[in-house]
């Protein structure tokens, strides 16, 4: 039996002492995990030029985009935050580009964390360069506490694919310091933090297979079936685009 082929552009690590600072083309651990245990198989492949994105998309039945580096405040037109992190532009113009191809081809998207914040960028959205910059901020969004546990509460919206996996709430875990600002007019949030920042988005049209968390699933599969039922769905969604 075939099994769906997940897309997962890969990040690059520099200055690793243990490859005598080579860079490393790489995803997280969790991502490949929760992928193989929902019986897909994920591809991992490299930042590369964004006119190469139509190759990659035409190979894959869904786009699952992971976390990373801040991104560029010039795609919303503004001038770099003094709290503004690492940002990496090459993967920010690959990574919009796999967007476009994606859905133009029909195929899902799960975005987590960054890859959340680029999809609502590639639609017009805006971002929180810092949450410094947002003014009703209580709680904590880049936790101290070890990455398996939930680190503050979500509200969600019980009629959404993920308020029917989650229900009403539910705690996560939290590493962010930008956020969704204003929410791209084709997306509707369906999750929120104690403090009224958006922790999840869907596609208005639910054909389109788009969903976008906040936190990171990823890290926590290994203990929270929950978590891994959000990549079987994905997975479920990505088999009917083959």
């Amino acid at each position: 039996m075939n099994k769906p082929l997940i897309g997962i552009p890969g990040n690059v690590l520099r200055g690793l002492k243990e490859t005598e600072g080579l860079p490393i083309t790489y995803t997280p651990q969790g991502f490949i995990d929760g992928i193989q245990m929902a019986n897909g198989v994920p591809f991992v492949f490299p930042i590369s030029p964004p006119e190469d994105a139509s190759y990659y998309v035409d190979q894959i039945d869904g786009l699952l985009l992971a976390g990373g580096q801040d991104i560029s405040p010039f795609l919303s037109g503004e001038e770099p935050h003094l709290k503004l992190e690492a940002t990496e532009p090459a993967r920010d113009a690959f990574e919009l580009a796999l967007i476009k191809e994606t859905i133009a081809q029909h195929k899902p998207i799960f975005a987590v964390c960054r890859g959340m914040q680029l999809l609502n960028v590639a639609y017009g959205g805006t971002l929180y360069q810092d949450l410094s910059d947002y003014k009703e901020l209580t709680v904590q969004h880049i936790q101290k506490t070890h990455y398996t546990f939930g680190s503050h509460t979500i509200t969600l919206d019980t009629e959404s694919q993920l308020g029917r996996i989650l229900g009403a709430t539910y705690s996560v875990n939290s590493y962010h310091h930008q956020a969704i600002k204003e929410l791209a007019e084709p997306f509707k949030a369906v999750a929120w933090s104690k403090d009224h920042l958006i922790e999840a988005f869907e596609s208005i049209d639910t054909e389109k297979g788009i969903i976008a968390v906040q936190w990171h699933p990823e890290l926590m599969v290994a203990v929270d079936s929950k978590m891994q039922r959000l990549f079987t769905e994905f997975v479920k969604r990505a088999s009917i685009s083959y």
